[in-house]
C-alpha cells in the first residue's frame, strides 16, 4: 500500500484549479509506469477504458463499461516518467520517479470549476487507493465503497465553495 495517504492539495492557478496527489509505492518505477500506461493495469484503477495511442498529440477516447464516453488527447508522453493528457476538459499529469527503493507518483488534475474539487478529489483519491492495491497484489474493493467517506473528508477540508457538485444523480457505489 502507498505510504502517503493524505488528501489531495487544492491550489489556484489563475482561472484554473489543481488537485495534486502524491503517493509513494514500494515498487520499482518501471512497474508503476506500466500500471499507469498499460490497458490491463489501467483497468484496475482508472475510471474509464482508454482507447488511443500514447503519442503526443494523439486523440484519446475514454469509454465506460456502458459504452458512453468522451474525448481527450495526449499532451505529453515521456516514458517512463511523464504522462499528461486532456481528460475531457481536465488536464491530468502523472509523474513517476524513483524514490530510494520505491517510487514517488504525483497525479495533478487541473480544471476550471472549483465546485467539483471535493467530488473529484474523492474520486482520484479512491482511484489511487485502487492503484496501490493493484500494485501490492491486494484484494480489490468495490468501486465507490470509499467514495462517500472520502467526499465528506474533502468537503470538510476544502469548504462549501469546492463542494457544490456531488455525485451524478442516481449514483450508487459501483454503478
Amino acid at each position: 500500500m502507498s505510504s502517503i495517504h493524505d488528501l489531495g492539495v487544492l491550489t489556484s492557478e489563475g482561472d484554473q484549479w489543481s488537485l495534486t496527489f502524491t503517493r509513494r509505492f514500494a515498487h520499482a518505477p518501471d512497474k508503476v509506469w506500466r500500471a499507469v500506461t498499460e490497458p490491463e493495469h489501467l483497468a484496475a484503477w482508472f475510471p474509464q477504458r482508454i482507447e488511443g495511442e500514447w503519442k503526443e498529440g494523439a486523440t484519446l477516447r475514454f469509454v465506460t463499461d456502458e459504452g458512453d464516453g468522451f474525448d481527450g488527447e495526449v499532451v505529453e508522453f515521456d516514458p517512463p516518467s511523464v504522462l499528461e493528457i486532456m481528460w475531457g476538459t481536465d488536464r491530468l499529469r502523472i509523474e513517476v520517479r524513483a524514490d530510494g527503493d520505491g517510487t514517488l507518483l504525483m497525479l495533478r488534475d487541473t480544471f476550471a470549476e472549483l465546485g467539483k474539487a471535493a467530488r473529484d478529489g474523492a474520486g482520484w483519491h479512491e482511484c489511487l487507493a485502487h492503484l496501490a492495491r493493484h500494485l501490492d497484489g491486494a484484494p480489490t474493493v468495490k468501486w465507490g465503497a470509499e467514495w462517500l467517506d472520502l467526499f465528506s473528508r474533502y468537503e470538510q477540508a476544502l469548504g462549501p465553495e469546492a463542494s457544490t457538485l456531488g455525485p451524478p444523480e442516481g449514483w450508487t457505489p459501483d454503478s
